[in-house]
């Protein structure tokens, strides 16, 4: 069965929904993929919110995964194992501004109603061919506006989150933020502080990621005031040429983006491997020495493993690659060797040479090196031990 033109559900969640309501249970579409149907986007996976409740949908499917259970949301997995969300119908019945208490059996409407902003508080029937809009969603995506649901402040209070989000959908989809929104926002900001680290990260990961602009969706940060709070190292100028001329790396953009890069990613938790990344690029020069290739190979040599980043980030600032670049990619296509790893004599070379192990034998390995970044020509075993031992 398919859904009403206009809006194409894919086959693996209709049956879903199918077995859903054939059993009794009332079952809708929901979430963003509604929302950016509406908007002219295509969709690949659809949620789906019912009035099974968890252990219900786990009954029905034999294929399961309790992705948020807690929360009222089953994974089903379909036959070619991809998984798909189905939460059962629910409504806030506490919240601390983090986490809510949920309770279970309650209509569409009042589900719709617990959401976050107008443009995600729609629903469509997929065999009734009904959509379901009571908060003027459509209308604000034609109006191009972020607008909560209901009462802007309670919606807020109950989850501090929805601040990050209202920010991260304006800049998104280029829309504005309702006044009343935007006031009740600011009015919030101070339970942002609550927010847990990889919470806020997540947020400022996806926003960077998903941005027509990023400069405005820095801007909202730093007037929001979450970047007062979260990232206070925040340039004060956007260091980027508008529209980035690569696909966003949020790695390499924070790094831009601040002035202690490293710093900023450890207050978000952000895994080992990102922090590394962050410093080891916040490290690498700016710009190469000089022209010729030598320098070029000094450069990379400096950079080591953030060479790539490096260049990526050097494409952000100025809308091209780097003068450089195409030197990079020669030196790397000739194979000349940037560091002391790729040598033609390794380290068990040299104290079989005679280098005791120790500081001597890196700084001869270093002496090595500098010579091969000025002639690769020299970068042969037997020319680099023949140096070696009229030195030693």
């Amino acid at each position: 069965m398919n859904a009403v033109p206009g809006m194409r559900v894919p086959e693996p969640v209709l049956e879903i929904a199918r077995r859903l309501t054939d059993a009794g249970y009332d079952t809708w579409c929901v979430g963003g993929a509604v929302r950016d149907w509406l908007m002219g986007g295509t969709v690949n996976d659809v949620d789906l919110a019912t009035a099974a409740r968890p252990e219900e949908v786990q009954r029905l499917f034999r294929r399961t995964v309790a992705v948020g259970v807690r929360y009222g949301t089953v994974g089903v997995l379909d036959g070619l194992g991809a998984l798909h969300e189905v939460t059962t119908f629910r409504r806030d019945v506490a919240t601390d501004g983090r986490h809510a208490v949920v309770e279970y059996g309650v209509s569409i409407e009042e589900d719709l109603n617990r959401r976050d902003f107008t443009i995600n508080a729609l629903a469509y029937h997929p065999f009734r061919r009904e959509w379901l809009d009571r908060h003027g969603g459509r209308a604000d995506i034609e109006a191009r506006l972020v607008r909560a649901v209901g009462v802007p402040g309670r919606r807020f209070e109950e989850d501090f989150l929805r601040i990050l989000r209202m920010i991260r959908f304006a800049a998104r989809f280029d829309f504005q933020i309702h006044p009343d929104t935007w006031t009740a926002a600011l009015a919030a900001a101070s339970g942002l502080a609550g927010l847990s680290a990889e919470r806020v990260r997540e947020e400022w990961f996806k926003g960077l990621g998903s941005a027509q602009d990023p400069s405005r969706f820095v801007a909202l940060w730093r007037d929001s005031a979450a970047a007062a709070r979260w990232l206070p190292e925040l340039r004060a100028e956007y260091p980027f040429v508008r529209p980035l001329s690569d696909p966003p790396e949020t790695v390499v953009l924070t790094t831009g983006l601040t002035t202690d890069p490293a710093g900023a990613l450890k207050r978000l938790k952000a895994s080992n491997e990102e922090i590394g990344r962050a410093r080891a690029l916040a490290g690498v020069p700016a710009a190469r020495a000089g022209s010729d290739a030598a320098a070029v190979r000094r450069w990379l040599s400096a950079a080591g493993g953030a060479a790539d980043d490096a260049l990526l980030l050097m494409r952000y600032r100025l809308g091209g690659p780097a003068p450089w670049e195409a030197a990079v990619q020669e030196i790397r296509r000739r194979g000349e060797a940037t560091s002391r790893g790729q040598l033609a004599v390794t380290g068990d070379d040299l104290r079989a040479a005679g280098v005791p192990a120790g500081p001597e034998l890196g700084r001869i390995l270093e002496r090595l090196l500098d010579l091969v970044l000025d002639d690769p020509a020299r970068n042969e075993r037997d020319t680099l031990l023949r140096l070696v031992r009229s030195w030693t």
